[in-house]
């Protein structure tokens, strides 16, 4: 958090969080199409050695190896975001930030995707999988306090020993007022537990816009 990254968002996703933020990557990707050869020479614009990969779902995509695989020839730390309903596969990673999603995230207002993202949604043998390969963490949105009974849930069904400083406890929200409200209460949790608060910094800074 805080260190200058360079994002590459995939547009696509296999689930469709009711409160999702980047709808032009799941509800209706947009996008350009770029080979991973071309998002290379885009990179190398940046000042950066941080890569994000992310989403929308970057594992829904069998060139995001390739790309991966690029990145650390050239020596770039990469982290990828991912809900962890796919298995890694063996692919370039530094850090996975694996973000399992809550019963917070059904897609109520959606029929014909309630039942899609509710069976895809939790798949603990590819979280296991990704927990197995290397460097994690998780991070789960946090939508009211209820929610925290479901996250120890999922951590203890994981069945691998998760330190509690992996874990971090992120407000629902897109403004201020909104994430200052729940942080009102999730920031005790994080203390009691020992989790951290994963902070939305970018909506502090920026707000809730595209390109940061």
């Amino acid at each position: 958090m805080g260190v200058p990254s360079v994002f590459i968002r995939a547009g696509g996703c296999n689930l469709r969080c009711v409160w999702c933020d980047t709808p032009y990557s799941s509800w209706d990707p947009k996008g350009d199409k770029l080979t991973p050869k071309e998002i290379s020479e885009e990179i190398q614009g940046y000042s950066c050695d941080y890569v994000v990969l992310t989403g929308g779902e970057p594992m829904l995509f069998p060139e995001m190896h390739d790309l991966a695989q690029t990145m650390r020839t050239q020596k770039k730390h990469i982290t990828i975001e991912t809900a962890a309903t796919i298995l890694p596969g063996g692919i370039a990673c530094d850090l996975a930030s694996l973000s399992p999603k809550l019963k917070n995230s059904l897609p109520l207002n959606n029929k014909k995707w309630e039942k899609r993202h509710e069976k895809t949604r939790y798949q603990v043998e590819v979280i296991r999988a990704w927990v197995d390969q290397g460097d994690y963490q998780f991070k789960f949105v946090i939508s009211s306090p209820d929610d925290l009974e479901e996250v120890e849930s999922i951590l203890e069904d994981i069945q691998r020993e998760i330190p509690p400083e992996k874990v971090f406890l992120m407000p629902e929200g897109i403004s201020l007022d909104a994430l200052h409200e729940k942080s009102s209460w999730l920031v005790d949790i994080c203390r009691k537990k020992g989790y951290r608060y994963g902070h939305r910094l970018h909506i502090e800074l920026f707000g809730n816009t595209k390109g940061t």
